[in-house]
């Protein structure tokens, strides 16, 4: 063996081994180095844009995952079949109040033609009251004429009861007979007999059957 080899060897057997506990404080010491070497490479990066190694950047990216198989769509509920008892329940309440539409209508076409009745007869009664006045009016009217026709008559009668017979008797036998029966119908007997027994037997007669069917007409009336 040559003698610088030696020598080394030698050496090396000679100078202290490094104590073991030394790697774990090393390892540490790196990696708080390049913590604060990315902190600082942050902070540098522009408008807090991220840095990416070169490696990184030209590694392709990512590929997407895979889409997810849509779901097959829930099957319809089977249409439920109508209920008869239903069906038949709903056909009676329409039925119903079709009845009762009807009858809502007929009530009110009663309650109009009760108003009208009721119009009208208020209107007649009023007519009647009004017709029962005025009749009441013309029987008064009526009474008052003749109570005052009877009074031109008697007037009459007495002016023939003062006359003589004869006299009375020439004006009788020119008058007109339905004035005659008037005027002889309210003369006493006393008075009228002596009157006919001057008249023409012609006038006589006529006058004397014109008031026989008068007081016979008078009486049946009464």
């Amino acid at each position: 063996m040559p003698a610088p080899v030696a020598a080394k060897r030698g050496l090396a057997a000679r100078l202290p081994r490094a104590k073991p506990r030394l790697l774990p404080l090393i390892l540490a010491t790196c990696a708080v180095l390049a913590l604060v070497k990315a902190q600082a490479l942050l902070s540098a990066a522009p408008n807090g844009a991220v840095l990416v190694s070169p490696a990184a950047a030209s590694s392709p990216p990512p590929a997407p995952a895979p889409a997810r198989a849509a779901a097959p769509p829930a099957p319809l509920p089977e249409p439920v079949p109508p209920d008869p008892v239903d069906q038949a329940e709903r056909a009676l309440l329409g039925r119903l109040r079709e009845r009762r539409s009807e009858l809502e209508a007929k009530e009110a076409a009663f309650a109009a033609r009760e108003s009208v009745l009721a119009a009208a007869e208020r209107r007649l009664t009023t007519r009647l009251e009004e017709m029962a006045a005025l009749q009441a009016r013309l029987e008064t009217l009526e009474r008052g004429r003749g109570e005052r026709e009877e009074a031109g008559w008697r007037g009459l009668v007495k002016t023939y009861e003062a006359m003589r017979p004869r006299d009375a008797a020439t004006v009788f036998d020119e008058l007109e007979m339905p004035v005659l029966l008037q005027i002889v119908n309210r003369m006493r007997e006393a008075k009228a007999a002596p009157v006919i027994g001057a008249m023409r037997p012609d006038r006589a007669r006529s006058l004397t059957a014109e008031l026989a069917r008068l007081r016979a007409a008078t009486n049946r009336t009464d």
